[in-house]
């Protein structure tokens, strides 16, 4: 189909990856160039198809998905990295974002959320299953806030407690732009402003701290 969404999945446990292969493979807008059971066959893949999504168990013979993301990142590759799990912790969560893993889903969850998943990753977005982001806020909600993060918060103004509303909610710095009828270079300064009140660094810091905390703004 032209203009389909192109992807490879990698998964050891070769039942549950032919149900994912065939849910996705019952839509038009997607198309599967290759399946891997293990980490390195997976590298292999998305080095020869160059797909625009890598749906990738983290825990995988070989490479395990964090190996694959860090040498896509080296490698410059431009493919959108979906990250299944069985484990609903915080630690590996962190290390996905800060690899630039653009989704992450439990297996659990994965019938029913990996088909949006895909195509918000493919758009760019990040998507992150609702139990793991619920999960992070009930955590964030009964730990205690140190009083230079509350200053920091207390410090935001509404507009910028609204952007970050609306990175928790998953919405791109053009889609905030649309919402709020400013220019997109108005949310990016915006965006920049928060890190500094806040501290926050790296790629993915904002996103992290947006989704753990949106119960404070």
């Amino acid at each position: 189909m032209k203009n389909s969404i192109n992807l490879i999945i990698a998964d050891d446990h070769p039942i549950f990856r032919k149900g994912l292969v065939d849910l996705i493979s019952s839509l038009p807008q997607f198309l599967i160039s290759g399946e891997a059971e293990d980490g390195s066959a997976a590298m292999e893949l998305i080095q020869k198809h160059n797909p625009a999504v890598a749906i990738l168990d983290i825990n995988m013979p070989g490479m395990n998905g964090f190996d694959i993301a860090k040498k896509a990142k080296a490698l410059q590759l431009p493919v959108n990295i979906i990250f299944l799990t069985m484990y609903n912790e915080e630690e590996l969560f962190n290390k996905a974002m800060d690899l630039g893993v653009k989704g992450y889903i439990l297996k659990e969850c994965a019938a029913k959320d990996i088909l949006d998943c895909v195509q918000s990753v493919a758009e760019g977005k990040y998507y992150i299953s609702p139990v793991i982001s619920d999960y992070l806020v009930n955590r964030s909600s009964v730990l205690k806030i140190n009083e230079n993060e509350k200053s920091a918060i207390g410090k935001l103004t509404p507009m910028e407690k609204q952007i970050l509303q609306l990175i928790a909610e998953d919405n791109t710095s053009k889609e905030i732009a649309d919402k709020l009828f400013v220019s997109i270079r108005t949310v990016d300064n915006h965006r920049m402003n928060i890190c500094n009140k806040l501290s926050l660094h790296g790629a993915n810091a904002l996103l992290k701290f947006a989704l753990a905390n949106k119960h404070l703004f």
